[in-house]
């Protein structure tokens, strides 16, 4: 894949054996603004591989570790910092997918089998946070925000009933859409169905725009963004924010300067980051197929990306924001 600058980005390196390239070609510059991010003797690292589909990533700083969704396995894993070891965190998962903290630290998470969200408390203990809109059953909750007032944002596209390969295979009983839990009630209030597929979703760093991935728009594909009102119980201004292709984009994050890190899927097959006003800045490309994304480490600035089979990492000059 040669690129505008010459680069062949391919990545067709013995991920096994082959020393880590510097500067690492899998970047690219787009736009100057991203050249404050390049660390340029820093490398994209595979630190796990052995999944079937890998993600949801969900940092938790004060353990010092990630975990991520392997859905087909339907197993959750932990990736350890410190001794980069990977061990099963919970099996049977149902086939969850998307993970995320909330303000208090605990897991949420998106579950394809049972079609809910749960919440893991500190001591472990598993509960649901929602399963039904006004008494029906979700599709198949995917990805998942929290916003900072704690109300848990989610996008439900069905991809988890399309067949029997990450749930069970079912029929619709709701449309497509993007939902918002209360903080304090747990009511369940549908936010926008504009989305053919709604999948990743993410809160701009003031927590007062929302940026939704739509993976079943036609070509070109998009990506939105809304107005999250001042009581962050609806949304308004609903508007594209960037058009990408034929890349799908799956899961996304903000960083805390307001810039955009989106999974491209299937035509680069990269991390796209585009700043604020829209514009595409800077790429990371991969060799496998990227699902979702998350900063974290010890100074959240290192990205995580699970790909495929594998999960990824590279540090760069971004940080991610707390609730990511």
């Amino acid at each position: 894949m040669a690129t505008n600058d010459g680069v062949d980005r391919r990545l067709d390196r013995d991920w096994t054996t082959d020393t880590i390239p510097y500067p690492e070609p899998a970047i690219e510059i787009i736009d100057e603004r991203f050249r404050k991010y390049f660390i340029g003797n820093t490398g994209l690292e595979r630190i796990f591989t052995g999944c079937r589909w890998a993600e949801g990533p969900a940092w938790f700083g004060d353990g010092r570790y990630l975990l991520f969704s392997d859905i087909p396995n339907n197993r959750l894993l932990r990736w350890i910092e410190e001794t980069g070891q990977v061990s099963e965190y919970r099996i049977p998962s149902n086939n969850a997918n998307g993970n995320v903290r909330d303000n208090e630290g605990r897991l949420v998470t998106c579950e394809h089998l049972t079609r809910q969200l749960t919440r893991t408390e500190h001591d472990g203990t598993i509960s649901v946070i929602a399963s039904s809109h006004k008494n029906i059953r979700f599709n198949a909750p995917n990805d998942v925000a929290v916003h900072s007032d704690g109300a848990i944002w989610f996008t439900d596209p069905g991809y988890g009933i399309l067949n029997d390969y990450e749930g069970d295979k079912a029929e619709p009983e709701l449309p497509t859409a993007v939902y918002r839990i209360h903080p304090e009630t747990d009511e369940v209030t549908v936010m926008t169905t504009q989305a053919v597929r709604p999948n990743g979703l993410c809160f701009s760093p003031d927590y007062s725009k929302l940026y939704i991935a739509d993976s079943g728009s036609d070509n070109p594909k998009v990506i939105y963004i809304y107005d999250v009102d001042s009581n962050e119980s609806s949304l308004s201004g609903a508007r594209i924010f960037t058009e990408t292709g034929m890349d799908s984009t799956d899961g996304i994050r903000c960083d805390t300067d307001g810039n955009l890190w989106a999974s491209a899927q299937r035509g680069t097959n990269s991390i796209a980051i585009y700043a604020s006003d829209s514009n595409l800045i800077g790429r990371i490309y991969l060799p496998e197929v990227p699902s979702n994304l998350t900063f974290g480490g010890m100074k959240r600035n290192r990205l995580f990306i699970t790909a495929s089979q594998s999960v990824y990492s590279i540090y760069t000059g971004a940080k991610g924001l707390a609730l990511s």
